[in-house]
């Protein structure tokens, strides 16, 4: 099973995150499928690569509780609705 989750990057006490599909066999810092955006909470920045989000979710991958409202507050669910 596939789910989309947050993978943690940078330094101590300066954490930014890649959002990342990646098998749930998994730890967090192992091997990705394919990375799909990054979430920065110091700055609020995000970048979302959103075709290979919709891609994963029409496959059946599951987001986890954060990457959900990270995708909620975008309105990806509404771009997926609607198409």
């Amino acid at each position: 099973m596939v789910k989309l989750r947050l993978k943690r990057c940078g330094r101590k006490q300066r954490a930014i995150y890649r959002i990342v599909a990646i098998d749930v066999r998994f730890r967090r810092e192992g091997r990705d499928l394919r990375k799909v955006g990054f979430y920065d909470p110091i700055k609020n920045q995000t970048y979302l690569n959103v075709p290979v989000i919709l891609y994963f979710l029409e496959k059946g991958a599951q987001p986890t509780r954060i990457v959900h409202d990270i995708l909620r507050k975008a309105e990806l669910f509404k771009e997926r609705a609607s198409s």
